[in-house]
């Protein structure tokens, strides 16, 4: 799948916008402090960010969660 593809609903920002797409979902992320990027919610968020890019199918859901939880601070 294109990095440019949509999640099946934006993910919303506490005020501060959505995240739409699987690019959108990773420029937040590398914009987050390097120390935060390595925390593990943030590493789980990426790895299923890629899995979405890469393979596709259930991963882009998956993806979506991932960056719900990991905006949340769960594990």
């Amino acid at each position: 799948m294109p990095w440019s593809t949509a999640f099946d609903e934006p993910i919303a920002r506490r005020g501060v916008g959505r995240l739409g797409t699987l690019q959108q979902a990773a420029d937040y992320i590398m914009s987050l402090p390097e120390d935060v990027q390595q925390q593990t919610r943030w590493q789980i968020a990426t790895e299923n960010l890629i899995n979405a890019a890469e393979i596709g199918g259930g991963w882009l859901m998956f993806a979506r969660i991932a960056m719900m939880r990991a905006l949340n601070g769960e594990k």
